[in-house]
């Protein structure tokens, strides 16, 4: 790492609403300086907070990939004093989940002890809802945040029919459990994210995701290597 301490530069990106970067070639210069610096200059919406809740007889479990240093509590999404992210003009953001699908049948009762019974409302026991997002946010100006909400409702479909981005943004989670080595990793393989990656590519246009294919194929070459070296 030498004196680039990541860990630092992201507490006071977060402490500042700000963001940073690590420019390492022209073209990341080019990337974060020229394509995308309207979108981290110009703030369209700030203390932003997105909530999402699960239908307990769709989804059994669920985990957030990323954001652990932008959790927050429950009761925290309704209160306009807690500090929250910004949206900078044409940002966009993506927040992926690990789930487990859940087995309706044995849902009659999600959890009951000696003491308390929590029940599934009766009109959800069979519904087709699987999550409801929940977006508040405030005007750039503003000090009062709003609120929408969105229901994401049982659509079955392979991830060969899923969108590019939604294609591509899984390859890159598959790569971070391999680099991290992390629990959750499953059978994840590096062949994989550079088959997922390269069927996902679409146009691209400025050439990132084909920077990603490229840094994939070389995380391959070193994973072999180190397996080489394990083995001797």
């Amino acid at each position: 790492m030498g004196n680039y301490k990541d860990d630092s530069l992201q507490q006071l990106a977060d402490k500042g609403n700000g963001n940073h970067f690590y420019i390492d070639d022209i073209m990341e210069g080019k990337k974060v300086l020229v394509n995308e610096l309207t979108s981290t200059i110009y703030t369209i919406a700030k203390d932003s907070k997105i909530q999402v809740e699960f239908n307990p007889t769709q989804i059994a479990k669920h985990r957030l990939i990323g954001y652990e240093n932008r959790l927050l509590q429950n009761k925290d999404f309704e209160d306009d004093t807690k500090d929250a992210g910004e949206i900078g003009s044409g940002h966009t953001v993506t927040a992926i989940y690990e789930v487990i699908p859940a087995n309706r049948d044995s849902l009659m009762k999600a959890s009951e002890s000696k003491y308390m019974e929590t029940s599934i409302k009766k009109e959800f026991l069979h519904s087709d809802e699987i999550l409801t997002v929940r977006i508040r946010y405030k005007e750039p100006d503003g000090e009062k945040s709003k609120e929408f909400s969105q229901v994401l409702k049982t659509k079955s479909q392979s991830i060969d029919k899923t969108s590019d981005n939604f294609r591509f943004s899984a390859a890159i989670v598959e790569l971070s459990n391999i680099l991290r080595d992390s629990e959750f990793k499953g059978n994840s393989n590096i062949d994989n994210v550079i088959k997922l990656a390269k069927g996902a590519k679409g146009k691209d246009e400025n050439g990132y995701r084909a920077e990603f294919i490229d840094l994939c194929e070389r995380v391959k070459i070193l994973l072999a290597e180190k397996k080489v070296q394990d083995s001797k």
